[in-house]
């Protein structure tokens, strides 16, 4: 999916899941056969797709945890790539 909603709520897709690895201070995105190092703004942003936050709350949310406006932009960017990637899924 190249292009999403602002009313759709992503999440991870299974079974991969995030976890926060203390020793390389990073998240991590962990799927079948690898291990993807996010940057914080990554792991930020699919740390808050649950399945249960629209686009437009995870939006709303990073912009008010980072004291920042206009960032719509650069989340559904990111949410675009990381759906092709297949990390992403649309909960029904």
């Amino acid at each position: 999916m190249s292009h999403w909603a602002l009313s759709e709520r992503p999440k991870v897709s299974g079974p991969g899941r995030l976890k926060y690895d203390k020793a390389r201070q990073a998240e991590l995105l962990l799927l079948p056969e690898r291990v993807v190092e996010l940057n914080e703004a990554a792991g930020a942003i699919l740390r808050l797709c649950d399945g249960q936050r629209t686009i437009a709350t995870i939006i709303g949310e990073l912009e008010a945890k980072y004291g920042q406006t206009g960032l719509e932009d650069d989340i559904f960017e990111f949410l675009a790539a990381a759906a092709e990637k297949g990390w992403l899924e649309v909960c029904p």
